[in-house]
Parts: C-alpha cells; structure tokens; sequence
C-alpha cells in the first residue's frame, strides 16, 4: 500500500514516502478518537503475531511486547508522531485471535500498556467491520468479539451492509467494587475517602469537593495533580488483588467526580487521570465500567437502569448500565456506549541516523 522503496537513489520522482532507513520502521496506522480520546490503531505487528503464534497469552504478549518491541509504542505515543495524551491499540490476528475473538488487541500509552480500553474497543469495534476482520457481518448490528489482556470483551456495531456506524457499545469482562470508602492520606490534601473499583482495570474514584476543586469548574492542572497525587498514595497504603491474575493487580489511575454517585436521569461529570498524568479526553470506557459496578455495589443503581457520563474535558457523553450479575462473584457485567469515529490514516518511517527516531517524551 504505497510503501515504495528506501529512495536511496536520492530521486524523488513518484514516491509515495518519504525517505526512509530501508532497515527502519515502516508503521501505517488508522486514526480515531471516541469521546475525543484519541486512538491510533496498528493494523499489524508481525513481532507481535509471531509471538502470539508461540502460544502466548495476551497478558504474557504484552510483557513480551515492552520487553522487545516498545521501540513501536515509543515511535508512535511519544512526540514527534504522537504527543502526552496519544492512545493507541495494536491488533493481533490469527492465532491470538484465537478462542472464538475476531481479534485480539494490547493497548498503548504514553507510559507503557492497559489491561483494557473502553474507548478503544468501542473504536476496534468500527475498524473491525470496516476492514473486514469479521467474515459476516450482520445488519442492523453486528457482535465483534475482542480479546483484551483483561479478558473477552463483546462490541455491538451498527452496520448498514456498507459501512459501520454510532453509537457501538460493548459488553465487559465482570466488573466489581475492590474497596469503598477506604481512608487514605494525601500528602498536600489531607484525608480523603476514595472507592476502588475495577472496569478491565482498576481505578480510585472519589469527589473533587474533597480535595477543595471543582471538577467542572477547576482548572484541568489542579485536577490532574490532586489525582495524580491521591494514585501515589493509594498505591503506598493499599494492596490491589485481582481474583484471576495478579498482573492485572494495578492501579491504572484515579477518577475524580461530582459526587453524584446516586442513580439520576441527569448526568455524571468526572475526570480521568491515567498512566503518568495522561487526562482521558472521554468519560472512560473501563472507568465508567468500575464506577457503574461501585454503585451497583452499593445499592444506588439497579441493574438495567441506565445512566450518562459526561467527560468534564470535551463534554463528551457515555452511557453505562448493569446487564447481568456475573456467577456467585459479587460482579456485574456492565454495557457501555459511545460515539467513535476516524480521522484519518497514516504512515509513520523512521530515518535510522535520526537520534530522536523512538520518539521523546515531554510533561
């Protein structure tokens, strides 16, 4: 697909790309965003499908991926070919995609890889059909089943026998309270009383009012450094566990709401501080997840009622709801929506004399 040659013949006549290393990196991508999240998605790793065919686990690939590949993840997150909140998903087919998934995925930041991605699988969920990864798709909706690090996720896609539509929603792995009303020392805020819930990945939630902000009226750099702050400390004063998996045992972030945590047809607002002080664009796919599996919890939502999430950074909506209890576990599957859409596509080369070709990182 227009990849053309290295140029080395210093002629530019009909190239397609612009010089490049012909050992360097060769990365196309297509370009979205949900809820204004951006997301990069790399159609193909062929180190990462090598490493799947081996018989790895997704959760096994991911470490695998860091250990010898995050040269891609850097190149493309970090600045100059992404920038401090660029996301992105590499896909994995064949044998990762394995266990009846259409696809498998590992998901990118600026600061490493998640376990799980809402807005990115709502995303994944559009590409899949568009570019034909599931062989039959059906109208008016079509079920794109999804392997992520945390488990098997299912998106529901509009599709009209052309194209893929909005809004895509997707089922999660179960979701469940870790910890409510749990006491912890901020340094610079004092006491506060944050819940732990987890969404695909954990997260701490607790009000702005607590740490003297406003999360609709703050300016985003108190926000960001007050949860910022209240991640360091629940990481130091509490012990995550994860029934399944102890890689999944990690603090991804922390929420900070409007407190409005009771179930009401009026929105929710929060915002999301994730990785190393990367603010979430959108609501948060797995965020709103642990937050709907919190107050289903604690008995302030029922299943099947619906409430919205609105990004306090974009005003972007989500929905979420409780579907079902998950087994005798005290879990809940949880459905979310959203909007995604493309913005474009891309080819990223690397020069290999070029010192800052992996990218560079600035906060």
């Amino acid at each position: 697909q227009g990849c053309g040659d290295s140029g080395g013949d210093g002629g530019g006549a009909g190239r397609a790309l612009p010089p490049h290393s012909p050992s360097g990196v060769l990365l196309q991508t297509v370009e979205m965003h949900t809820g204004g999240e951006p997301l990069r998605i790399v159609p193909r790793l062929e180190a990462a499908e090598r490493a799947a065919a081996a018989g790895l686990s997704l959760l096994s690939l991911r470490r695998e991926v860091a250990a010898g590949h995050d040269h891609v993840r850097r190149a493309l997150m970090h600045e100059p070919r992404g920038h401090a909140a660029m996301y992105g998903a590499v896909v994995v087919r064949g044998a990762a995609a394995a266990e009846g998934a259409h696809l498998a995925a590992l998901f990118l930041h600026c600061a490493g890889y998640s376990a799980m991605c809402g807005h990115a699988v709502m995303g994944l969920g559009r590409f899949a059909l568009d570019y034909g990864l599931v062989p039959a798709p059906t109208r008016p909706e079509t079920a794109v089943r999804l392997r992520c690090p945390c488990g098997p996720v299912t998106a529901f896609v509009p599709w009209d026998g052309r194209r893929s539509g909005n809004p895509v929603r997707f089922h999660s792995v179960p979701a469940f309270a870790a910890a409510t009303d749990l006491a912890i020392d901020v340094p610079g805020y004092g006491k506060v009383v944050v819940d732990i819930g987890y969404g695909g990945t954990f997260y701490a939630f607790l009000s702005a009012e607590q740490l003297g902000l406003d999360v609709c009226s703050s300016k985003t750099r108190d926000l960001v450094s007050a949860a910022s702050a209240v991640t360091e400390a629940v990481k130091k004063q509490f012990k995550l566990h994860h029934p399944e998996s102890e890689d999944l045992a990690f603090l991804y972030g922390t929420i900070v709401t409007d407190g409005k945590d009771a179930f009401s047809e009026e929105p929710t607002t929060n915002i999301c501080v994730f990785a190393d002080e990367q603010v979430d664009r959108s609501p948060t796919g797995s965020g709103v997840t642990a937050r709907i599996a919190l107050q289903f919890h604690k008995g302030l939502i029922q299943l099947g009622q619906t409430r919205t999430f609105r990004s306090s950074t974009t005003g972007s909506l989500f929905t979420g709801k409780a579907e079902t209890k998950f087994g005798n576990y005290n879990a809940v599957i949880v459905e979310v929506s959203g909007e995604a859409f493309y913005t474009g596509t891309a080819t990223f080369t690397v020069e290999e004399e070029d010192p800052l070709k992996h990218g560079f990182f600035l906060k």
